[in-house]
């Protein structure tokens, strides 16, 4: 890896895996969590990768994305309320949209990288019943904080035919976090 490479990458993960630790150790809340993500990904001047030939390229690209995603779904969450109101909240919803759909999309680039080697994935326990058996959670064992969410139908089937789904209900290995709240429902 080349030295600029390696210098975004020691930066990027030395910033996740610090408010991981945060929030984990309960420094941070969930919503704390997430901005902070976005903010960093917003002030980064490193666009994502197009393509994925390494983990930190497939984790930095994932976290570039869930964080503008989380962040448009947080804003979507506040707007009440119809009219001028409504067009805004459905433009929120969209690009939220559009960033899980690339997320996802990176997560398969990620696994195929890796030869879907020591990965498991299965649904997790929730409490919300929107999330209830379409929640799912794919570990990378051979990496420290390499856990990825989604509900994505077409990401799911690839899991399935990759024979990686265990089709069962397990407790999340970040439980905490997935069943906390960070807007009001």
């Amino acid at each position: 890896m080349e030295t600029v490479e390696k210098d975004i990458f020691d930066e990027f993960f030395e910033n996740r895996d610090s408010l991981i630790v945060d929030y984990r150790d309960g420094v941070i809340s969930k919503k704390e969590f997430l901005k902070k993500n976005f903010n960093y990904v917003k002030k980064s001047e490193v666009k994502p990768f197009f393509e994925i030939n390494s983990y930190e390229k497939g984790i930095y690209n994932y976290q570039y994305y869930n964080s503008i995603a989380k962040y448009y779904k947080m804003m979507a969450s506040e707007i009440k309320g119809g009219g001028k109101s409504y067009s805004k909240k459905r433009y929120y919803v969209e690009k939220t949209n559009q960033y899980y759909h690339k997320k996802d999309n990176t997560v398969l680039k990620l696994l195929e990288h890796l030869n879907f080697q020591n990965t498991e994935a299965y649904y997790i326990e929730v409490n919300s019943p929107f999330l209830k058996d379409k929640l799912y959670e794919i570990v990378l064992n051979d990496y420290e904080f390499a856990v990825f969410h989604s509900k994505s139908k077409w990401l799911l089937m690839e899991l399935e035919k990759a024979k990686i789904f265990k089709n069962e209900t397990r407790k999340s290995v970040i439980d905490e976090y997935i069943n906390e709240k960070y807007w009001d429902e």
